[in-house]
């Protein structure tokens, strides 16, 4: 007897063999009006995947990423809240809002969530700025910051750095005029590390308008060790005019979940409420970045893991003759100018993904063991600078 064989498809194999190809497509000419503002601003450009040669790990340590995975009990946590997923997440973010308030201590009436600090962030200047106003920072800074800034119509006012790569307070308060409504003050400064400290900012603070937003970023926050570095909520209680934003995307290692908060005196939170995105923080979101404040003793366990490992690299490029600024972050930054490319080209080669800021420098998360280790090799053969 002649055995048979199925060899019927699948519909969705037949649809496709039997579907014309897809020819290229032409834009039509189109008279439709967008705003002049978008041919000028940069694009926001994220940290590259990872890839090696043949034969090599790839680790991507160019997007400031927790190299963990979540916690099991944040895992667990998300999986509970994805069976309600076809219903809309609650809009006012209460039960984390509520568990924030818990946590630092401050009113629930004074926080306000968003879709990761950045969109937080835009809600800030959104809520502050009309058209033709100016939000001051300084640069190299955070590279969201000026298309924030043009995307709500205002005017990026950027300072640069000192010879430390910090911060030059005195410069911003002098760039400060009278359409100035928000000033950006990123501690540590991503991309290049050190703190603003403590007395500089309240000095500062003394001399900026009382009507002009001051923001104070602490994306790396749970990073820092520098005995002078700046406290934001202490800050935040004694001014007004201080906005303090933070984020679950980095210490907490939820950058995937998007969710971010800002902690601003009632006014000026109900503001950013105004601002945000309707339903923005999704509701796994929210369970998983509530579970991850219930596990927090957890996550500082991986937290001093990645300072010692920071501390660690910073020590061996240091006795490699590098001289680099101070990071209080979960990165380091290597003011190479020119030599920029050549060295992100050299941690290409070695499997290291880091992140080029043209002829600035380049920024390289701490990541796994194995990759710092590989980074100090790399720096090594590259030569101190």
């Amino acid at each position: 007897m002649r055995e048979t064989v199925d060899t019927a498809e699948s519909p969705s194999e037949r649809v496709t063999e039997s579907a014309p190809p897809r020819e290229a497509y032409a834009a039509p000419e189109s008279t439709v009006r967008l705003r002049a503002v978008l041919a000028q601003m940069p694009d926001y450009k994220p940290g590259k995947a990872a890839v090696a040669p043949a034969g090599v790990t790839a680790y991507k340590l160019s997007s400031n990423e927790n190299p963990y995975g979540p916690l099991p009990s944040v895992l667990a946590a998300v999986a509970d809240g994805a069976t309600t997923v076809n219903r809309y997440p609650d809009m006012a973010v209460a039960a984390l809002t509520e568990r924030l308030a818990e946590a630092l201590d401050v009113p629930a009436e004074c926080i306000a969530t968003g879709t990761g600090s950045v969109a937080v962030l835009g809600q800030i200047v959104n809520a502050a700025c009309d058209a033709g106003d100016e939000v001051v920072f300084a640069w190299r800074s955070f590279e969201a910051y000026p298309i924030v800034t043009q995307l709500a119509g205002a005017k990026p006012v950027m300072v640069g750095l000192d010879e430390q790569s910090r911060h030059r307070l005195d410069a911003m308060l002098a760039a400060i005029t009278d359409r100035t409504r928000v000033v950006l003050v990123c501690t540590p400064n991503n991309p290049t590390g050190p703190c603003v400290h403590q007395a500089e900012l309240e000095a500062f603070l003394d001399r900026v308008p009382s009507d002009v937003v001051v923001v104070v970023d602490e994306a790396y926050v749970e990073f820092v060790r520098d005995p002078e570095a700046v406290r934001g909520l202490e800050v935040w209680r004694e001014r007004p005019n201080v906005v303090v934003l933070r984020t679950f995307s980095k210490a907490y290692g939820l950058a995937g979940l998007r969710v971010g908060y800002a902690v601003a005196h009632s006014p000026v939170a109900a503001a950013l409420r105004k601002t945000a995105t309707p339903f923005g923080v999704n509701s796994l979101a929210q369970v998983a970045a509530i579970a991850s404040l219930d596990a927090i003793d957890e996550l500082t366990e991986r937290v001093e893991s990645l300072v010692a490992e920071r501390d660690r690299v910073v020590q061996a490029l240091t006795d490699q003759g590098w001289t680099l600024p101070r990071s209080d972050a979960n990165f380091v930054w290597f003011p190479l100018g020119a030599d920029s490319t050549a060295f992100s080209q050299a941690c290409q080669e070695a499997g290291l993904m880091v992140r080029q800021y043209g002829d600035d420098g380049v920024r390289v998360t701490i990541g796994e063991v194995e990759a710092n280790s590989r980074l100090v090799e790399v720096a090594q053969r590259f030569g101190a600078r």
